[in-house]
């Protein structure tokens, strides 16, 4: 699996209206199936006296990827979502659309275009961002080193995570695994090898 994903930053919905009929998309970051689902049955209740709620969803793990147009005519509805989740790069995402019938047909072209369209408006509210295989640290420095120490911290794409102040400096960071083994060169090198960021974990973070 490769280090970097795109995700939705955010939960967001989108409204539009095409000819009376009302289309609510709304996009949520999961990371498993079953996260998926949980979250469009929370959809249905919430929408139980809508037309349609068709969903479109992709995880990374084990490299899910599904859709239904939930009563809408074939490839209407849920595969515009899923092309438009694919065109835009996003993994461990679900955008379900809800649909309220205004009384006029929209024909296939018009389905197509009304939930490509609302979920894509959604994808917009939500912004996207970069998840990266980051490692997680701990490094400790005396006060005659730290100078040097936060100098690296703050310019080398390391985020800290947490600072503890006694009789020295212990910070909680983490760094994207691609930058790390020249981050530590750099500690390494401007502490004379006196400090040395001690690996706790490693996880994904968006950047």
């Amino acid at each position: 699996m490769n280090d970097k994903f795109l995700v939705p930053l955010k939960e967001a919905k989108a409204e539009i209206t095409e000819k009376k009929s009302v289309f609510i998309g709304r996009i949520k970051n999961v990371e498993t199936e079953e996260e998926a689902l949980s979250y469009l049955e929370e959809i249905r209740k919430l929408h139980r006296d809508a037309t349609h709620n068709v969903y479109a969803y992709q995880i990374r793990e084990n490299n899910i990827a599904r859709f239904s147009d939930d009563g809408e005519p074939a490839k209407t509805a849920g595969a515009p979502i899923m092309e438009l989740i694919k065109n835009e790069n996003i993994t461990n995402v679900i955008i379900v659309v809800t649909r309220y019938f205004g009384g006029t047909l929209l024909g296939t072209g018009g389905l197509v275009k009304a939930y490509q369209r609302s979920a894509k408006e959604a994808v917009n509210a939500a912004g996207i961002g970069e998840q990266t295989k980051c490692t997680e640290f701990v490094i400790t420095a005396d006060y005659t080193l730290w100078g040097k120490v936060e100098y690296e911290l703050n310019n080398s794409g390391v985020l800290v995570l947490d600072s503890e102040y006694t009789d020295s400096v212990s910070v909680a960071a983490l760094c994207p695994n691609e930058d790390f083994d020249a981050f530590v060169k750099r500690i390494t090198d401007v502490t004379n090898g006196k400090c040395q960021p001690v690996v706790t974990g490693e996880r994904f973070h968006v950047f």
